[in-house]
């Protein structure tokens, strides 16, 4: 199956975050715009994360260690684990998310 990004409506899952989903069997990419400043709060979830700075910074606590990433970086966010985020500039970041992050459907 075929899936085009440019096809698929942005959502605003939470302020500042506009996302676009694509849900396969076992799994969720998610494809977010983020506004410089936007803020995700800690929270945890069942789903193994990996998470790609496409463009800009963004700052992420994972289990209490807070870390700036910078484009091309990537973090593995293990099941369960509390994270939270800002921006620090305008970003673009990638999601992968195993099993489907149902929250996202």
């Amino acid at each position: 199956m075929e899936v085009q990004l440019s096809t698929i409506e942005a959502r605003e899952y939470m302020p500042g975050y506009l996302g676009k989903m694509v849900h396969g069997q076992n799994m969720t990419l998610a494809f977010w715009e983020v506004t410089r400043g936007a803020v995700v709060p800690e929270h945890s979830h069942v789903n193994e994360q990996i998470m790609q700075v496409l463009e800009g910074e963004f700052e992420l606590t994972v289990d209490g260690v807070a870390k700036t990433y910078k484009a091309g970086d990537l973090v593995l966010i293990p099941p369960h684990c509390p994270h939270s985020g800002k921006a620090i500039t305008h970003c673009r970041l990638m999601d992968a998310f195993s099993p489907v992050r149902e929250a996202y459907t």
